[in-house]
């Protein structure tokens, strides 16, 4: 008998770790990728306005954990209205299903199905409008689950970039002034001018205010009237108003305090090979040769997120705080720095990325839950077709 149950840490840590690490066994000869989420199963979800974990508990006098799930629930933008000749974000309540593991030797049972429509149902009380998941698009098991037997269907297909991190600090262009915001204004700037993109948060002041956030970037050119920087500063509403010709916004998102990952599977001469590029990069930093980082232990990662711009040299001022947030990396001590935006977003070609390290298309499937609103009439969500962006949450990634 299966029983699903709220997770309790006080005494289901040990079986829910077991079991992340019986899910831990990649394919024979391959590369794979593990996450350590350092002794917390909520971290990817405990900085959501609304979050649950659920365990599937087998056995009647000796239990035994063989299942898990987690989900969190925020409101985020799902189109736009228009109000005394004034675009709005139209806004839904929309929850997000992750981190759904089954241990290997009780799959094909229904205990997965069992714990989406389980956490399901703690959406629809909660007020949830659409359900989210976010998946690898070659990950056949999971689609089957979630668009056969759930009801979801295929919506977003976004890119994740990944970049190493070197031994060397990377330059930023001479022409490129970075100024950082201030809370208070980067929430100001989000609002103004990204409120309307996709899946934008509505409490983004959280997301910006928390100790997991390093800061968000604004990059002008060196010769404009905001290029002598942060004291330059004219508060948001003004610098949109009055833009330079081109400019660049990101944030970035500390990760390495939340989880770690590992390749494994890596061969001798690929860990050398690795090993030997760093050394090299290490002792020669001024020669500037990209190295491969020490992805076969553990390692942390900075995710830039709010990435956005307008202008003709929009794409490069990205690539200047890239380069920048690299840097932060390096500081920080991770491996990687990543990011995920739309298929067809135009600013993506400023994000340097390694395409072996990338995933050129993941895979969102969404299901609507119900038939009411919380921001009025939208239509159907699921139906609508992808915009340029979108905004894709820290807390979620």
């Amino acid at each position: 008998m299966i029983v699903v149950r709220e997770y309790d840490p006080s005494r289901d840590l040990a079986g829910v770790e077991d079991v992340e690490r019986r899910c831990e066994v990649g394919p024979s000869g391959k590369l794979s990728l593990f996450t350590d989420l350092l002794g917390d199963p909520l971290c990817r979800i405990r900085h959501s306005p609304s979050f649950l974990m659920l365990v599937a508990e087998m056995g009647t006098e000796k239990k035994e954990i063989v299942g898990m799930i987690r989900g969190c629930i925020k409101t985020v933008t799902c189109g736009i209205k228009f109000q005394n000749d004034t675009v709005k974000p139209l806004y839904t309540k929309l929850a997000y299903v992750l981190g759904l593991r089954v241990s290997p030797s009780h799959r094909r049972q229904g205990i997965g199905f069992k714990l989406v429509k389980m956490m399901e149902e703690w959406f629809t009380q909660t007020g949830a409008e659409y359900s989210y998941i976010a998946t690898e698009n070659d990950n056949q098991a999971s689609i089957n689950l979630f668009t056969g037997k759930c009801g979801y269907s295929k919506f977003r297909k976004p890119s994740i970039l990944v970049n190493p991190v070197y031994a060397h600090g990377v330059n930023v262009s001479r022409h490129v002034t970075i100024i950082k915001l201030d809370p208070v204004e980067a929430e100001s700037l989000y609002r103004l001018r990204f409120s309307t993109t996709e899946f934008f948060p509505r409490d983004i002041d959280s997301v910006l205010n928390n100790k997991l956030s390093l800061g968000t970037f604004v990059a002008v050119p060196r010769g404009s009237c905001y290029g002598s920087g942060s004291g330059s500063w004219p508060g948001s509403a003004k610098f949109l108003q009055y833009p330079p010709e081109s400019w660049a916004v990101l944030s970035v998102w500390n990760c390495k305090d939340s989880f770690r990952l590992e390749v494994r599977g890596a061969s001798r001469l690929r860990r050398v090979v690795a090993k030997t590029t760093r050394v090299v990069d290490k002792t020669l930093p001024f020669l500037k040769l990209p190295s491969i980082p020490s992805v076969f232990k553990p390692f942390g990662l900075h995710f830039m997120y709010g990435i956005g711009g307008e202008g003709p040299r929009a794409t490069k001022m990205v690539k200047s705080l890239c380069g920048h947030a690299h840097n932060m990396a390096k500081k920080g001590g991770c491996g990687v720095v990543a990011a995920e935006v739309a298929g067809e977003e135009p600013l993506r070609q400023g994000i340097p990325h390694w395409k072996v390290l990338s995933c050129e298309e993941d895979l969102w499937c969404i299901k609507r839950l119900g038939e009411d609103y919380s921001d009025g009439v939208v239509g159907d969500w699921t139906k609508s077709l992808p915009g340029a962006s979108i905004f894709v949450d820290p807390r979620e990634f």
